[in-house]
């Protein structure tokens, strides 16, 4: 038997590993759970949702298949027509669903995420935002509005509630939620039942202790806006930041 003859007999010969046969942290399911999703590359994230592959493909051969028709590119794949994707080697009708159903999915936390993310570059915008949640409340409740650089809103909690004049807020809580969820830009607000327009004493120094903290933070004290059904008053406007 000459050597191209034995190699093509070792090649017939050879059994492909499954991903079953590969070392745990090397399997994209168990590299995920040890590692983190960050952690697995654009054909294991893939692999994942096609499940299984062939008799002569793992599931990330049929990944790498999927990737490589359209040019490893993301964007590409996410333009794609079903048959395109369902012409792959080792896709089947249901794994082309898969695939375009995780892209749709994509498309669809983007616009939600642009939905969630309004802009709270001014007073108006901040009270516009909160007036529904607080014009019927007939006690005092204080909000924490926490915005990346370009304003744009993280988060938006309560986190004290109060009495018809007066709600006790500990400055600890708002400065945890906004390193926790790594805001940049920061403004307060609560309402006034009563509908008085003119801050409290309480508020003044309140404001005043939570603009000292997150200088302390690095983070920028925009305003405290004070909301009544159909007005406002904001801190930054009058000049008492």
């Amino acid at each position: 038997m000459n050597t191209a003859t034995a190699l093509k007999a070792d090649t017939a010969n050879t059994v492909k590993m499954t991903i079953r046969q590969w070392a745990i942290e090397d399997r994209p399911s168990e590299k995920l759970q040890i590692y983190g999703v960050e952690a697995l590359s654009d054909a294991e994230l893939l692999s994942i949702l096609i499940g299984s592959g062939t008799s002569k493909l793992t599931a990330v051969d049929v990944a790498q298949n999927i990737l490589d028709k359209f040019d490893r590119n993301l964007n590409t794949l996410g333009k794609a027509r079903f048959d395109e994707i369902n012409d792959v080697e080792g896709v089947g009708t249901c794994t082309t669903c898969k695939v375009l159903a995780a892209v749709e999915l994509g498309k669809r936390r983007q616009k939600a995420m642009a939905a969630l993310k309004p802009d709270m570059a001014t007073a108006t915008r901040i009270y516009n935002y909160m007036l529904p949640k607080m014009m019927d409340l007939e006690t005092e409740h204080f909000y924490i509005l926490l915005m990346n650089n370009n304003y744009r809103l993280i988060k938006a909690e309560c986190i004290s509630q109060g009495g018809l004049t007066e709600v006790s807020v500990d400055i600890r809580i708002i400065m945890r939620e906004a390193v926790l969820n790594n805001a940049c830009i920061l403004a307060i607000c609560h309402n006034h039942p009563s509908g008085s327009l003119h801050p409290s004493k309480y508020d003044d120094m309140l404001t005043q202790s939570v603009k000292k903290a997150a200088e302390i933070k690095r983070i920028h004290f925009t305003d405290h806006v004070i909301v009544t059904d159909g007005c406002y008053y904001s801190y930054a406007e009058c000049g008492k930041l």
